[in-house]
């Protein structure tokens, strides 16, 4: 192909698969020496995640009953014994109850209060460390506290509502089956939609004010300017932080301990606080380690999308 100029257009040469192999390992012994420096810190890595990870997967293939010592194996019968019992599809529902919603109200609150603390206003900063205050309080704390305010007899929601007329007898927050587990993601979309303030806040700040001042001069509105510059320098890390509430909400453990301990009737049974019980109520190591394995699993494939994302981002950057 010719170029208007009379110039050959040359199409880029693609390496092979071998040449590719060839190249990572000519990089990798000429940054021989900088991995050196950070090999102790890969050997500890190795030893405090690496062990415990490969030795829960190995008992995960191990029957390990509390009235006989030692462990015996039997393959993927734990595994096989988890999927086929209708509680572990039970508790999913639970789980996949807790954490979608949590997920979501957190952004949908986190997000526009991150888009009115990115416009300069009156006292700025103190509105800022306000909103933190939830992220910043221990989740130990959190669930005490808000335990407290749940309380039928002493609790402040339910005397509050009770002055206003809303309710006229007590509401069973805690300990009740239809309202425990929307109470419970109130508490956890109250605990964590600052973290996702403050990552769009971040990502607010790549935002060119440049390129807003020439679309607001071209006639855009402000709806417009959100949808067809700022969401798009967003997306990357509203996604970002999306997996890593997903994540985290799918591992979270302490508030719903600590508040109903899975109850009233597994209503709030979640998978951590499911194989919690199961290893260390019901002594059953070996089905809580392939409880485990699955759950790790799922994780790591929303772990594997959060590092595609990050790497696609680096890759842009440069």
């Amino acid at each position: 192909m010719i170029r208007s100029s009379g110039q050959p257009i040359t199409t880029p040469v693609r390496p092979t698969p071998q040449a590719r192999t060839q190249q990572f390992w000519t990089g990798l012994r000429k940054a021989g020496s900088d991995y050196l420096y950070i090999l102790p810190a890969l050997l500890v890595l190795l030893f405090v995640v690496g062990y415990p990870i490969g030795y829960t997967v190995a008992l995960s293939f191990y029957d390990t009953p509390p009235s006989l010592p030692g462990k015996y194996w039997t393959g993927l019968t734990n595994y096989r014994t988890i999927l086929s019992n209708p509680e572990f599809w039970h508790v999913t529902l639970n789980t996949l109850y807790w954490t979608i919603p949590s997920t979501v109200l957190a952004f949908i609150l986190g997000v526009p209060a991150a888009l009115a603390l990115n416009r300069r206003l009156p006292l700025q900063g103190f509105l800022r460390g306000l909103l933190l205050i939830p992220w910043v309080i221990s989740n130990v704390t959190t669930a005490y506290v808000w335990r407290w305010l749940y309380h039928s007899d002493f609790g402040l929601i339910n005397g509050f509502l009770l002055q206003l007329g809303i309710i006229d007898r007590p509401l069973q927050f805690l300990d009740s089956i239809r309202l425990v587990m929307p109470s419970l993601i109130v508490v956890n979309v109250w605990k964590d939609f600052p973290f996702v303030m403050v990552m769009t806040l971040a990502g607010l700040q790549t935002v060119p004010r440049e390129l807003l001042e020439a679309a607001a001069i071209d006639g855009a509105n402000a709806w417009q300017r959100f949808w067809r510059i700022t969401i798009p320098y967003l997306q990357n890390v509203l996604f970002v932080t999306f997996v890593l509430q997903l994540i985290s909400n799918l591992n979270h453990f302490t508030i719903p301990w600590l508040m109903t301990g899975g109850g009233p009737a597994r209503a709030s049974q979640i998978w951590s606080i499911d194989i919690y019980t199961m290893a260390f109520q019901s002594l059953q190591f070996g089905m809580a380690s392939a409880y485990s394995t699955l759950v790790f699993g799922i994780i790591l494939l929303l772990a594997y999308f959060y590092v595609r994302a990050l790497t696609t981002q680096e890759g842009v950057n440069r």
